[in-house]
């Protein structure tokens, strides 16, 4: 089950930094000008300005499945028992943004979360692995990329917070709502509840 996360201020930093000077600079088909009143001819728009073309285009929403949001690093043979937990990693919120051009969408998808020191931390660099995903509504990918992400992390400072981005999603332009944008970690996949395998 999906659903979308809201900034916290986890991604201040993210947005004031990277989302506010990406959508002073985004282009589009149509923004390459604009109509100058005063003498009718197309001219460069001033530097930083803000399209309406821009603020109108569609940009697909991210989604964070619950399922994956939560990377549990445990001591050897010991999956599950939280007396053996080393640390504990989760997402707490997911965003992105858009830049355009002709037929294209560009997208740089971010997660932002946590890492918690469990009974077994030590100092030293947790390895998460993550995955971000674009597929059509019949299920085809257009898009999938798995990457390690390290956090450095020690006992004694507790909990460690985390922003991973993946800047280079590139897809042709789709109509709202055929498709599904998910960032999350790279898990064996979840059986649905009531499945019983046989043995």
């Amino acid at each position: 089950m999906g659903f979308r996360l809201l900034n916290t201020r986890v991604l201040a930093v993210f947005i004031a930094a990277g989302f506010m000077s990406a959508v002073a600079g985004c282009k589009s088909d149509d923004a390459g000008s604009v109509l100058d009143p005063g003498t009718g001819a197309n001219t460069a728009p001033p530097e930083g300005k803000v399209l309406e073309s821009e603020l109108r285009a569609y940009c697909p929403p991210v989604e964070l499945d619950a399922d994956y949001a939560v990377y549990s690093t445990y001591d050897k043979k010991a999956d599950g028992d939280a007396t053996k937990l080393i640390y504990q990693s989760s997402i707490t919120a997911v965003t992105r943004k858009c830049t355009y051009a002709a037929g294209v969408i560009m997208m740089d998808i971010a997660a932002a979360g946590r890492v918690v020191p469990g009974p077994l931390a030590t100092d030293g660099t947790v390895s998460m692995p993550f995955i971000v995903s674009v597929t059509a509504a019949d299920g085809t990918s257009i898009y999938s990329n798995k990457a390690k992400y390290d956090v450095a992390v020690t006992k004694a400072s507790g909990a460690a917070q985390f922003i991973y981005h993946d800047p280079n999603v590139s897809i042709p332009t789709p109509k709202p709502g055929t498709i599904k944008v998910t960032i999350g970690y790279d898990l064996p996949k979840k059986k649905p509840s009531g499945d019983l395998s046989l043995q």
